[in-house]
């Protein structure tokens, strides 16, 4: 057997495919060779210097390349092995021991010493190769003038290229000489003996030709070179013999090397399928005969029967009187019938019967038992142990067809096994730390086989009945492993086995469970959730919640322990009896979020009074929960809440709500009778400022009417009927003021409004160094106003101070509970607490957690559980959202302009494309190609999350270009900007038509290239950013000044707060991740006081990521408006794809 052969399997697939190529190709050279060893040069990227030497039981190996110096067998042995195997080197080897192939690491320090003194590593056509492509004859001439020893000029390219020809010429050996006389005569020999022995129909190729007296001599056998294949005289003989000579290995040494020079094989050993395909054109020559070892038999052709195929059947029959049974092997097709010993011959795939037809044979593993009944005869079996028999049958691997008498029939069953999965540590260390092994079985009610196992099915003795194997089934289980990252392998025994890494094990638990699997791991069994109950019950000031989730056989977990293996991100739990138990994912999707809320308390849950409103979500949603008496009525006193009844303004406001805004006033005297904290989340211009200050000076008429002995508000008369008085359980201290926090830039908006609305309450702006922290101080004003930052600094001082009212103004500002702000909001010491907010929910449901528990504490449980099931893989789905507005609905009021303030004027939103051109063009697609390449490999080294700087710093920039290059490159913003070229226009004839405009923008630099643009065309304007220290006044001469008729604005700095209804346009100049900020922006003109219609302009630069920006808008939209209406903040949480579409 060749090297090839014999080592092929220490070789990958691709590696023998790779190596082959060089062999094809010529790339191997032969520099030295012997009886035992081959020195060779592989010509690749580089020339890699190859040795191979024979060992005792080994063939030594040593390559001068980096693959095979990292202990791999590598593409320039393989094609040296090939090179030797064609020219037939190394074939000292003894052909009955082992040979393994032993990497030899001296041979390559030996080899790469030889290279660097030969400089073959460097020239891949030196002195060796000289002589490769020069004529024998001609070596011997250049040697004796001492060419060889000299230097050598480099050959030119045309003498390289022609060397690649010159070396394969030489390197042929001589064609064999074709001695085939074209009168000779192909007969094909089938030997009996041998095809019984193997199964394959083994077939001789012989021939005859006349004696020289004209007559036919007798059949000899001998090989036929292919080059004499073409040029038999019968076309059918050479369609058999191509048939033949196609079964060989494609890589068999010499066959590309010279395949007119070797000879077919005289003898052939033919599979099943090529029986079939060859023995009826052999026998359609009429010389294909049976091979006889008598010396002078008459030859008898074979005749080709093309019925349908015979099979194997075992006839178990009665022997009376002997109370037997014969068990005998019969051949049938239809109605015939044959004798198994009476058939000539029996392989895989035909029959000769003995009247010479031959025709095709449907086995199913029935040769051995053809032999053995043709040798043996039938076989006898006493009655007594007929069904041990048909036992021993059934559960062959291959169960031959059976004919048995009545007495002996059985019941055939055929049912979907449950499959079964054993996984444990393999029984070798090395790789123990991180590969499992696993067996799989198939449980049929109570009896169990491997997946391994080649028995048709299991037989029942005592019921006579046989399970046959589900065998689609079984295939379907199988299948699901592979993507669960399970893969076979077979060993030294050829026995497969599954292997898994330990990482995949958890999903692949859980996702098998899931399909009604059983699974044991490591020993343990893992069950399935079966079923699963709540109730609640009633205490002194409390409810608890009482869950359990049933695993069968009396093992159960309690909600406690679900919850706080949900929280750890575990998809098990142990049980009672050391199994596990799969987390019930639907379950916890039903039930987890609401029930998170409560605190863990033994083996149940404990809410408290405030969080009725919870569980009664809770239970509204899923009415198989029971609970106690008492809860019972706390929710039915809940639900004949009548509603919210509209309250007018007190007498002391100045001006007239809004039916809406009445309608706020009675919102909050219902969280102030049952002692809630309320979020107003209003949209942007409805009056949320407005709607507080007529609650404050209804707070100060309420004091004041108790000063003077009067229970009752006075309040405006009105054509509704409207409530006027405020219930008694509102009780008011006389001495303690409200607090409002807002951001520094709507201090003046607060202390504007109230100037306006609510004159007579007294307000103290609690900012500034000179501020005076004393809380005896604030007992002389009715509204306290500190910023967030004054907050943060006055921490203690606020938390030590008792307040009527606490309020939070634009409380997004506290959203994320580790702040210093969230922290001391939650500090912060009042009787009633409300938050204001457009949008109270920015970016993902856990930012609800931190203003409920500055609103209400507790009332969304533990800020780390409400987290886990709000965000990521848990996220709760549409129905789980539903009920937590449901929960969550009677505490946070929401009105849009929409539905309440239907008399404001059109609001008009337009989107203008800009089309960039010349440098700003070149320069964005320099700038994008740059990023592209950069980041994108950068991810796919480091992963997303790790380059999310270098993410935002890359689309800042590309932003910025495509408003203006000087953004990025510097300058005084001179160059030509395709938005400037939009804009400036728009802006010159709003101007001249007397309108007013807002120019936003999140770039404070192109803002400064706008102003210059406008100074230089004499174009007034007001300027507001973040360092503008008097915001009250820009906003006042725009508003008032008629020659003041454009605003530029920051968005981050203006974008909130500020009432210009003076502007019927807006300009965005750059899109902004969240839609709802530029929602705020224009609803700066778009709000309560608007006459005229505005109109919105978003410029947006075609082409570039700002086009991608406005896609991610639309459909990165993370929370459900069934909730509260705002939107995701989109850069928070970009994926891989996002970044290919920003990037396109």
């Amino acid at each position: 057997m060749s090297l090839k052969g014999r080592l092929s399997q220490v070789f990958a697939a691709r590696i023998r495919d790779r190596g082959f190529a060089y062999f094809r190709s010529n790339a191997v050279e032969i520099l030295e060779h012997s009886e035992s060893h081959v020195d060779a040069r592989v010509k690749g990227s580089e020339g890699y210097l190859v040795r191979l030497k024979l060992g005792r039981a080994s063939l030594d190996v040593a390559c001068t390349c980096l693959y095979f110096e990292k202990g791999e067998a590598c593409k320039h042995v393989w094609a040296t092995m090939l090179a030797a195997d064609s020219r037939q080197y190394l074939t000292e080897v003894d052909q009955r021991s082992r040979l393994n192939l032993r990497f030899d690491e001296d041979a390559v320090s030996e080899l790469r010493d030889l290279a660097d003194t030969q400089h073959l590593l460097v020239n891949n056509y030196g002195q060796a190769n000289r002589f490769r492509s020069t004529p024998p004859s001609q070596i011997s001439k250049q040697a004796a003038v001492g060419e060889v020893g000299t230097p050598q000029e480099p050959e030119p390219v045309w003498r390289r290229q022609l060397s690649l020809i010159t070396n394969t010429v030489w390197a042929d050996p001589d064609p064999v000489p074709d001695d085939w006389s074209s009168g000779r005569e192909v007969f094909y020999l089938i030997d009996p003996e041998t095809s019984r022995t193997s199964g394959k129909l083994t077939v001789e190729i012989g021939y005859r030709e006349r004696t020289m007296k004209g007559e036919w001599g007798r059949i000899k056998s001998q090989r036929i070179p292919m080059s004499a294949v073409s040029t038999l005289r019968d076309p059918a003989d050479q369609q058999i013999l191509a048939i033949l000579s196609g079964a060989r290995d494609g890589y068999w040494p010499g066959y590309d090397y010279n395949y007119a020079s070797y000879s077919l094989s005289n003898r052939f050993a033919l599979s099943t399928t090529l029986q079939q395909l060859a023995l009826p054109l052999m026998c359609a020559t009429g010389r294909c005969v049976l091979r006889s070892l008598e010396k002078n038999a008459e030859l008898r052709a074979i005749e080709w029967d093309d019925g349908a195929p015979w099979q194997f059947w075992l006839a178990l029959q009665p022997r009376e009187p002997t109370n037997e049974y014969a068990l005998r092997g019969v051949l049938r097709r239809a109605s015939e019938e044959m004798e198994v010993a009476s058939a000539i011959l029996t392989t895989q795939g035909i029959v000769i019967g003995p009247d010479l037809r031959a025709a095709r044979f449907d086995s199913h593993g029935a040769r051995v038992w053809t032999e053995a009944l043709r040798k043996s005869g039938e076989f006898r079996i006493p009655a007594a142990d007929s069904n041990d028999l048909i036992a021993h049958l059934l559960e062959l691997p291959t169960t031959p067809k059976l004919d048995l008498p009545d007495e002996l029939q059985f019941e055939r069953v055929r049912f979907p096994p449950t499959p079964h999965l054993i996984v444990r540590k393999p029984g070798y260390a090395y790789s123990a730390q991180s590969r499992l092994e696993a067996d799989l079985l198939f449980d049929y009610q109570g009896m169990s086989i491997s997946s391994w196992d080649r028995r048709e099915g299991f037989y029942d003795r005592n019921a006579r009945r046989f399970v046959e194997r589900d065998r689609e089934a079984e295939g379907g289980a199988v299948e699901l492993l592979k993507p669960l990252g399970f893969r076979s392998t077979r060993n030294y025994n050829d026995n497969q086995k599954l292997h898994l890494s330990s990482k995949n094990l958890p999903r692949a638990v859980k996702t098998l469970l899931g399909r009604g699997w059983r699974v044991e791991a490591e020993g343990k069994l893992y069950r399935n959730p079966a079923s699963s109950s709540l109730s609640v019950s009633s205490g002194i000031d409390w409810f608890e919640l009482h869950g359990s989730v049933d695993f069968g056989e009396g093992l159960e977990a309690k909600l406690p322990a679900l919850l706080s293996a949900l929280q750890r991100g575990e998809s098990m739990i142990a049980l009672g009896d050391g199994s596990f138990g799969l987390m019930p994912e639907e379950w916890l999707q039903k039930y987890g979020l609401l029930a998170s809320l409560g605190v863990a308390s033994g083996d149940h849950l404990r809410f408290k009074r405030t969080q009725t409103g919870v569980l009664d979500a809770l239970l509204a949603a899923r009415p198989e929960i029971s609970c106690d008496e008492t809860f019972a009525r706390v929710r039915e006193e809940w639900h004949n809440f009548k509603g919210i009844d509209p309250i007018a303004e007190p007498s002391g406001f100045v001006g007239t709500l809004r039916d809406y805004q009445r309608e706020g006033l009675g919102w909050f005297e219902f969280l102030q009778r049952f002692g809630f904290g309320g979020c107003l989340a209003d949209d942007m211009g409805l009056g949320k400022t407005v709607q507080v200050l007529a609650l404050l000076e209804s707070r100060r008429c309420h004091g004041e009417a108790k000063r003077n002995g009067d229970r009752k508000i006075a309040r405006k008369r009105s054509p509704h009927s409207l409530k006027s008085s405020v219930n008694n359980g509102s009780s008011y201290s006389e001495t303690r003021p409200s607090l409002v926090v807002v951001p520094r830039s709507l201090i003046f908006n607060w202390q504007q409004e109230a100037a306006r609305f609510t004159p007579a309450l007294r307000l103290l702006n609690h900012t500034g160094t000179e501020r005076t922290k004393d809380s005896k101080h604030f007992e002389n004003y009715d509204l306290v106003i500190t910023t967030y930052g004054t907050l943060r600094r006055d921490a203690v001082f606020f938390q030590n101070t008792e307040f009527d009212f606490v309020i939070l103004d634009e409380a997004q500002a506290i959203k994320n509970v580790r702040t210093e702000s969230a922290k001391a909001a939650r500090l912060l010491n009042g009787k009633h607490r409300l938050a204001l907010s457009g949008t109270p929910v920015e970016n993902h449901l856990g930012e609800l957690w931190s203003l409920f528990e500055f609103l209400n504490p507790g009332m969304l449980g533990a800020a780390s559980v409400f987290q886990l099931s709000t965000s990521g893989a848990r996220a709760p789905d549409e129905e789980m959202r539903t009920l937590l507005a449901r929960a969550l609905r009677p505490f946070l009021l929401r009105r849009t302009k929409q539905q309440v303030a239907k008399e404001l004027p059109e609001k008009l939103e337009q989107t203008i494309y800009c089309e960039m051109e010349g440098a700003q063009r070149r320069q964005y697609d320099e700038l994008r190609d740059y990023y592209r390449a950069s980041l994108l490999e950068r991810v796919e080294r480091v992963g997303i999350k790790r380059a999310k700087i270098q993410i935002l710093e890359a689309l800042l920039r590309l932003r910025q270009t495509a408003c203006h290059p000087a953004l990025v490159a510097g300058g005084l913003g001179d160059e030509p900007s395709a938005k400037l070229d939009i804009l400036m226009p728009r802006l010159s004839e709003v101007t001249e038509e007397g309108h007013k405009a807002l120019v936003f923008s999140q770039f404070t630099s192109f803002l400064a290239i706008v102003r210059r643009r406008l100074e230089v065309e004499g174009i007034d304007y007001e300027y507001l950013d973040g360092k503008t220290r008097r915001r009250d006044l820009a906003v006042e001469r725009f508003q008032s000044d008629p020659k003041c008729k454009l605003f530029l604005i920051s968005l981050k700095a203006g974008g909130q707060g500020l009432n210009l209804t003076a502007a019927e346009y807006v300009f965005l100049l750059d899109p902004w991740w969240n839609p709802a900020v530029e929602a705020q922006a224009i609803d700066r003109a778009h709000r309560i006081g608007q006459a005229r219609r505005v109109f919105a302009y978003r410029l947006i630069t075609r082409d570039t990521v700002e086009e991608k920006v406005l896609a991610l808008q639309a459909t990165k939209r993370e929370l459900a408006d069934a909730i509260i209406n705002a939107d995701n903040n989109l850069i928070r949480n970009i994926t891989g794809e996002d970044l290919m579409l920003l990037l396109s």
